[in-house]
């Protein structure tokens, strides 16, 4: 997430639960070995929601992180994000869906965290990338270092919290006002920059990755754009063409890949094709003799949080479904034939001896000097690859547990495992532990968390953008 690192391209560098119940909606790939888990799979969610509970803050937010190697109740860290609270509201509705919370939980711990979003400070209708879990206010030191902290509005971790708000006011209706208040200020053009055919590269028509708003006006920009069309930020660009903030056609103006003459990862192949009036560079990758549409950075959840959301496969399944698809096989024989770890599933995760970095497979991200393995498998990523390859996600989930001893009984699966090595994270991530909520959700009650990105302006104005795409792949 960019509250870590920030997805550039080289160019830029330039339900849901109503008051009835859930919908459900089309069943994700599903296999006769996920069905007859589906015992495992809620004991693995209800681990996974103690620890979103254990990271909530009496104040009402949900932390970065808690430290779960010890025996003794885990501290939530000072530090949150817009991302952490987001996740902390999908995964209460996932709990209340699923029935691992009755309703009147439901109800109470969304509320307690609305009443907090309420009072944290904003600029330019959006939330700051870094607040103080325990009483809300913006962080203006670093918590484990005292390293001082410029606050920023972030474009990916504010479209996090509107996704994590949207679904909380689908699932409850009594709050529903309360957060349309909340999202009314919300306006997604402020991140944008128009495209404008006489500076393509200053002017791309893309999503800045944020700003600083300490200095006059809009703040100081980002130097540059979220220009990779596969990376998470998409979900704001969504967010943006489905509530009217946003052009369709800025869709268009993100890359499939780098355009062949840029320095990037490998030279694509692909062909160029006019949408809606837009001149559109549909190219791809090859990968162990796969063609597929790259991430930034070659890790798992840039690819694969945003159709968490928003049904991208089965509203564009020979484009998105099957670079999805795809991306899932890679990552497999990345792990298993390439690399010979024996385990597979790379994506930004906690450094199992301490801190956190971007894991991935280099070969399918465009960035030059991309994300490396390294040995490190994070569980999370195998959540996400649940609708893609059910079998193989399983098989090595009970893997990392049997072997490295990943799961935690109280808390879920720990963040990362170092195969290499042996050695295993303290700690669990909001972030990870959101994801995971997310897909297992996903997995045992289809559409639970969707609705709100199903219907609607979701339904008029971003399914038929999917419905155009048709990837050289």
């Amino acid at each position: 997430m960019n509250r870590r690192r920030f997805l550039a391209t080289a160019a830029a560098g330039t339900a849901a639960v109503c008051a009835t119940g859930p919908t459900a909606f089309a069943t994700p790939a599903t296999s006769a070995g996920t069905a007859s888990h589906t015992g495992l799979l809620r004991t693995w969610f209800k681990a996974t929601y103690r620890s979103m509970t254990a990271m909530t803050t009496d104040f009402g937010l949900t932390a970065d992180k808690i430290d779960v190697s010890g025996t003794g109740t885990p501290v939530p860290s000072r530090q949150t994000s817009p991302t952490n609270i987001g996740c902390g509201l999908w995964s209460t509705v996932a709990a209340g869906g699923l029935g691992v919370i009755p309703p009147s939980a439901m109800h109470d711990r969304l509320a307690r965290t609305i009443a907090a979003v309420e009072q944290l400070e904003r600029a330019h209708g959006f939330w700051f990338n870094w607040y103080d879990a325990h009483d809300g206010s913006v962080l203006k030191t670093w918590p484990d270092n005292g390293d001082t902290v410029r606050p920023f509005l972030s474009t990916v971790d504010n479209a996090w919290l509107v996704t994590g708000l949207k679904i909380a006011a689908d699932a409850d209706p009594i709050l529903r006002p309360r957060i349309t208040a909340l999202l009314d200020g919300v306006d997604w053009s402020y991140f944008y920059t128009p495209y404008d055919p006489a500076a393509p590269y200053t002017s791309p028509g893309q999503l800045l990755g944020g700003y600083w708003p300490d200095q006059p006006g809009d703040g100081e920009p980002t130097g540059f754009h979220y220009g990779a069309l596969n990376t998470e930020p998409r979900m704001a660009s969504y967010l943006g063409i489905a509530d009217g903030s946003l052009p369709t056609d800025h869709y268009w103006h993100l890359y499939r890949t780098m355009l062949p003459e840029w320095g990037q990862e490998q030279q694509p192949d692909g062909t160029y094709v006019t949408i809606d009036g837009v001149r559109v560079w549909e190219g791809h990758y090859t990968y162990r003799g796969r063609k597929l549409v790259p991430t930034w950075g070659g890790s798992m959840f840039e690819a694969l949080m945003v159709p968490l959301f928003v049904p991208e496969p089965e509203w564009s399944p020979r484009s998105w479904g099957t670079t999805h698809r795809r991306y899932v096989r890679s990552q497999i024989e990345h792990g298993l034939v390439e690399e010979k770890y024996g385990y597979w599933g790379f994506s930004p995760s906690s450094i199992p001896e301490g801190g956190y970095r971007e894991y991935g497979v280099d070969a399918i991200g465009m960035q030059e000097e991309g994300y490396n393995s390294l040995g490190v498998v994070t569980p999370h990523a195998s959540f996400l690859a649940l609708p893609q390859a059910p079998d193989e996600a399983l098989a090595n989930l009970t893997a990392l547990d049997r072997d490295f001893g990943a799961y935690d009984d109280r808390y879920g699966f720990r963040d990362s495992v170092n195969v290499t090595t042996g050695r295993v994270s303290d700690f669990v991530l909001a972030l990870d532990q959101g994801m995971i909520a997310a897909a297992l959700a996903q997995q045992l009650r289809p559409g639970l968390l969707q609705r709100p990105f199903r219907t609607g302006a979701f339904q008029s104005r971003v399914r038929p953008l999917l419905a155009k795409e048709h990837f050289s792949i």
